[in-house]
């Protein structure tokens, strides 16, 4: 089986020397040699510790009828997509890396793909199996919950800021300089990198079909050393995680910063590895875990789709073969109910804590727990903490709208949802 890489940079270069280096046992498990026979880079000129031939000539590659599959391991949307198109209309197979494209346009590519065999096992949390874990080993289940940590560089950063002290900053450097980090990280800490890879896991759980624009999606930017405080003094963690729950007939898709119990399997998953919480009715709670990035572990999952290729299994792309039937539907942002957490610096004065419980039982939320942290001896304001019980997100939004705007509060409100 002829294969041609589009992209070789540190994936498509490792995928190279996996099929060759590991020739051996790959030939054996999947019944033929699967061989590498070109690779697609934009500079030629550019030192590459590459032993395939390369081109720049994409189109040239694209028309070349002796390549059986092609891997897309280039970045990007549109252009990937149009590129990814023009090869499923030829029949020939396709496997990529790429969460961005698929977070856009998976339902297209689904029904140009048909019988066409499409593995994207390396989209979501490197080379954790959960796609394969989804589409085929959970197939009996309803798929109840899916909570995950999927993005390495945020969970390092976080690690850092509860196990070391660190802040957001000092620690966003470390990584940065360990290369856990891009020197633009907002990809990966503002949670767009996390939602794209949750709303593939929902098309194949849910037959969702939703775009990043349409779900919750906030990052860790802003979350600061009293956060990490008071997650300390309740026996709590602090997570970027993806959240996909079932209710009904209803959907909710969000990705934020969670508050969770330290107890919670999740809970314990630090540095840069990921895990991926799935509840099916039928088996239960099952983790994955495992590294998400990097150039290995996203190889080992490339390699993984073109052995079934070559063993010419053809499981449909998101899982289904037929219509799901009963149509789900996503929950807007405001109908989203969970606990919060709300943290607020204000002037240390009578009459504050009386004003703010009013104001949120105004807007239909209860206290659940408080804390008052101790202030400076110099410092005229004070560190309030709250957490309230179950509410809706509208009503959280509106009475932090309403707090930013009394004078009694110093800075901006924040809230982080607490997960249970």
């Amino acid at each position: 089986m002829k294969i041609a890489i589009l992209g070789v940079g540190t994936v498509g270069n490792e995928v190279a020397n996996v099929l060759l280096r590991n020739k051996d046992i790959i030939t054996a498990r999947s019944g033929e040699e699967i061989v590498p026979v070109i690779g697609v880079v934009r500079d030629l000129n550019k030192k590459r510790d590459c032993q395939i031939p390369l081109t720049d000539d994409m189109q040239s590659v694209l028309n070349r009828d002796d390549i059986d599959v092609f891997v897309e391991l280039m970045g990007g949307v549109e252009r990937p997509y149009e590129i990814v198109s023009q090869i499923l209309k030829r029949k020939k197979a396709v496997v990529t890396a790429n969460k961005a494209m698929l977070a856009y346009h998976r339902s297209e590519l689904e029904a140009l793909a048909g019988d066409t065999p499409f593995g994207y096992e390396a989209s979501v949390a490197g080379g954790i199996p959960i796609i394969k874990a989804l589409r085929e080993g959970l197939s009996a289940n309803h798929i109840e919950k899916i909570t995950g940590i999927m993005n390495g560089t945020s969970n390092y950063i976080l690690t850092n800021m509860m196990n070391s002290g660190l802040k957001f900053e000092t620690a966003l450097k470390n990584a940065q300089d360990l290369g856990y980090a891009e020197a633009d990280p907002t990809f990966d800490v503002g949670g767009f990198d996390t939602a794209h890879k949750l709303l593939i896991l929902a098309s194949i759980a849910y037959k969702v079909d939703a775009k990043p624009e349409d779900i919750l999606i906030e990052g860790i930017s802003e979350i600061s050393s009293e956060d990490i405080y008071f997650a300390h003094e309740f026996g709590y963690a602090i997570k970027l995680l993806a959240i996909a729950k079932k209710s009904g007939s209803n959907i909710e898709l969000r990705v934020h910063p969670a508050i969770i119990g330290k107890d919670k399997m999740i809970a314990k998953v630090d540095g840069v590895m990921n895990a991926i919480s799935v509840v099916g009715d039928v088996l239960g709670e099952s983790l994955f875990y495992g590294p998400g990035a990097g150039g290995s572990a996203t190889a080992s999952a490339v390699v993984s789709d073109l052995i079934d290729i070559a063993r010419q299994i053809r499981t449909p792309m998101l899982g289904y073969k037929a219509p799901l039937g009963k149509t789900l539907r996503l929950v807007g942002r405001d109908e989203i109910r969970t606990k919060f957490y709300l943290r607020l610096k204000v002037v240390d004065e009578i009459g504050v804590l009386a004003k703010i419980a009013n104001l949120m039982s105004k807007n239909n939320l209860s206290i659940d727990s408080f804390l008052q942290k101790p202030r400076a001896k110099d410092d005229t304001n004070t560190t309030l903490y709250f957490t309230t019980h179950t509410c809706l997100e509208a009503d959280m939004q509106r009475a932090v709208e309403g707090l930013r705007r009394e004078k009694f509060v110093v800075g901006k409100p924040f809230m982080i949802r607490i997960e249970s």
